[in-house]
């Protein structure tokens, strides 16, 4: 192992973010009770021009009304990016107004290190001005072809960055990629044609303690799809995906929740080795399979999963 190592910045259960346009009430007061780990509080795409003043209006209300917490779910909101003249009042409003309710702040279109600087050093100055108690998180999105040829030294921003996101749509119109279906496989492609921009952002991820997470799935009348979308991304090592319909809540927790066999197959995994350990071997057998070190790893690994989501239910 390499002396050096990035710990893992912030732990949070994030198998399912809901997307939810701020130009509607309605639909942020039942994403609350939607059973989801995170929900993220729209600014950008889903917002028509004319409307985002009135989302923000309604995203800080949804803030200070509605108790996130209690409800079990973890609160965020994608900003406008920064090439437009919306985001720096997006982040002093909301901070300044609800910023003590707000997790985490998810900053689209993100092309260089710089651009998860400013949004920090903005963050700070406000925090401090208003004294607020916690230290809110950041995500980046990863969505161009800019952000992809920079994931690495973006995932390396230390600080307050703790996710990265792929998001699939406006990287495919970045890279003129043809489509056919927000998150889906184009036919013409033999194989997945998003494997490697997410197992680059993954890489990236891992190395430097960050959660990775997939993007949407565009058609929610196809779970089929979107169930298939999701294990191929948690077989890279993706930890969660986004629902942009309350009917793929379930389909994410299904895939990014470990089976219980795969717990209890964890769990005699660890216990083999220790055993081993204190027989002074370095390795055993389990099953008729060799298990080492790597394999109490990747173990530890769907035990602490497991652990973390029955604490939050």
């Amino acid at each position: 192992m390499s002396l050096t190592q990035y710990k893992t910045v912030k732990s949070r259960v994030q198998r399912s973010e809901l997307a939810v346009p701020g130009s509607n009430p309605s639909m942020i007061d039942k994403a609350s009770d939607s059973g989801v780990d995170f929900v993220f509080l729209d600014l950008e795409d889903a917002v028509a021009p004319d409307d985002k003043l009135q989302a923000r209006s309604n995203i800080i209300q949804a803030l200070n009304d509605i108790d996130w917490k209690a409800k079990g779910v973890t609160v965020s909101v994608r900003i406008n990016s920064i090439d437009t003249h919306y985001m720096y009042r997006d982040v002093i409003e909301v901070v300044e107004q609800a910023g003590q309710h707000l997790d985490t702040i998810l900053i689209p279109k993100v092309g260089v290190a710089a651009d998860v600087y400013m949004v920090d050093a903005l963050l700070t100055q406000i925090e401090e001005s208003k004294q607020i108690g916690h230290r809110i998180g950041l995500e980046a999105l990863i969505e161009t072809a800019i952000g992809m040829a920079n994931v690495e030294s973006i995932a390396a921003s230390r600080g307050r960055l703790e996710a990265l996101h792929f998001g699939v749509a406006d990287y495919a119109a970045s890279n003129r990629a043809r489509t056919v279906n927000i998150g889906g496989l184009n036919p013409d492609y033999p194989g997945d044609q998003w494997h490697f921009a997410i197992s680059r952002m993954t890489v990236a991820c891992r190395a430097y303690g960050l959660r990775a997470i997939d993007g949407p799935f565009g058609d929610f009348n196809d779970p089929d799809g979107y169930l298939l979308a999701a294990k191929r991304g948690a077989a890279l090592g993706i930890e969660g995906k986004w629902a942009i319909h309350p009917s793929q809540i379930a389909l994410a927790h299904e895939v990014f929740s470990p089976k219980q066999e795969e717990v209890e197959r964890a769990r005699r995994i660890l216990q083999a080795l220790d055993d081993a350990a204190k027989a002074g071997k370095g390795a055993a057998a389990l099953d008729g399979r060799m298990i080492d070190a790597a394999s109490a790893r990747m173990s530890e690994n769907i035990v602490n999963i497991a652990e973390a989501i029955a604490s939050r239910e």
